[in-house]
């Protein structure tokens, strides 16, 4: 069976980003640093809930040797 669909569209390079940052708009701009600091936001909030929960786990089986 031959994998490649001779119909399919031809697919899309990956624009690095410093291209992609040059033809954006200032909203377009503005509106990616929201998303990015939201989404540093979940990842900050993710690192003190797994710090909590290393933090419960090695006050009852006690801290694991470095």
């Amino acid at each position: 069976m031959i994998d490649d669909d001779p119909f399919a569209p031809p697919a899309k390079k990956a624009v690095p980003l410093e291209q992609q940052l040059e033809v954006a708009s200032i909203d377009e701009l503005e509106f990616r640093i929201q998303k990015l600091r939201a989404e540093i936001a979940l990842c900050e909030a993710a690192i003190t809930k797994k710090r909590a929960q290393r933090e419960a786990a090695n006050s009852v089986f006690g801290a694991r040797p470095s």
